[in-house]
């Protein structure tokens, strides 16, 4: 699996917080739908701050395992 770190991602429209985070919460993750190499995704509580780039494959098996409680949210 190759995954990169992408920059200057902050003004990109389109994040979104993750439904495992809440309002007031230290652990915030943002993904960002429709870019062509995978699935950005960043800390929300620093959008200018370094962006992850994840394959899609790896990203939806990470999403069904969480999904399926294989992977609990904490």
């Amino acid at each position: 699996m190759t995954d990169h770190s992408i920059p200057g991602t902050s003004p990109l429209r389109g994040w979104r917080k993750s439904s495992y985070s809440g309002p007031n919460s230290d652990s915030c993750v943002e993904t960002l739908d429709g870019h062509p190499s995978g699935v950005p995704v960043r800390d929300s509580k620093t959008p200018q701050g370094p962006t992850l780039l994840i394959s899609a494959a790896p990203w939806r098996a990470f999403i069904t395992s969480v999904r399926n409680g294989d992977l609990p949210a904490t």
